[in-house]
């Protein structure tokens, strides 16, 4: 049974077919999937669909909705976190963060609104008693900062989409978070990211699909592809065993072996997923 830790089932890609993608992912023996909101508008799509669904969900506002987010909104994600903390579901803050991949936001004033609305998700996160869900495209160096200013100790949590190297994998490990694992490391070409994977401690490792984003190998099409006409292909949570696969072979396990692994480790960072497995 595998655990997906990130994907995003109210997504536009998905239209209507939110349901049915997670029908498709159970049967492909997928047994969580935790769903982080990206902007106040999703919050009540990710609780309803994580509701309907038998899965878990996280409230936050993702980097990149900085820009459209108002002030107000961190009110309004606090006012959100307070009255679903008694939800069983509810299990993480997230998705928060900081890009610095888009050049947009890597100039002033959006650099600076990103780390405003990151370290007021933080604290919001260390007074409701709950794991972060990080996003740390081109910014681990400054996530971890973040991190170690608003509490040096005592996190749990997930570095989404993990890309950066052994020292700041370790850094992650040391203040108490799993990293995340997904399509990127089904291809060839990502050396780097595939010695990783293979190196690390398997307790730090957990799964992800990140969909409908971030396509293994096997659904992505080319630029020569899209240009004759071929859509590029929607990652869903059922690819995740296959990726599951992909990584197993990596470490020299069995696919069995990194299911249990990685599925401790899921309920080791986002600890009320626990009680959810249990129920099921």
């Amino acid at each position: 049974m595998f655990i997906d830790t990130h994907c995003h089932l109210d997504a536009p890609e998905f239209g209507l077919s939110g349901p049915s993608v997670r029908a498709e992912a159970a049967r492909h023996q997928v047994l969580q999937c935790v769903l982080p909101a990206v902007e106040v508008a999703n919050f009540e799509a990710v609780c309803m669909l994580a509701h309907a669904g038998g899965d878990a969900y996280a409230l936050g506002i993702h980097p990149l909705y900085v820009k459209t987010a108002q002030d107000a909104d961190l009110d309004r994600l606090g006012a959100a976190l307070q009255q679903h903390r008694d939800d069983p579901r509810l299990v993480a803050v997230g998705e928060i963060g900081l890009d610095l991949f888009v050049p947009e936001l890597c100039a002033s004033p959006l650099r600076e609104r990103q780390q405003l609305f990151f370290m007021a998700q933080l604290k919001l996160a260390r007074l409701c008693d709950l794991p972060v869900i990080l996003h740390t495209r081109r910014s681990v160096d400054q996530v971890l900062k973040g991190l170690r200013t608003v509490a040096r100790s005592g996190w749990h949590g997930i570095a989404h989409a993990f890309n950066g190297s052994a020292q700041q994998a370790q850094s992650f490990m040391d203040l108490g978070f799993k990293l995340g694992f997904g399509g990127a490391v089904t291809y060839e070409r990502a050396l780097q990211l595939r010695r990783l994977a293979a190196s690390l401690p398997l307790d730090a490792i957990v799964l992800e699909t990140d969909a409908p984003d971030m396509p293994p190998h096997w659904l992505y099409k080319t630029a020569e592809q899209r240009a004759k006409g071929e859509p590029q292909s929607v990652n869903s949570p059922a690819e995740l065993p296959r990726i599951a696969a992909v990584l197993a072979e990596l470490r020299g396990l069995s696919v069995e072996e990194l299911a249990s692994a990685t599925t401790r480790n899921a309920l080791a960072a986002l600890p009320k997923l626990g009680a959810l497995v249990q129920a099921q």
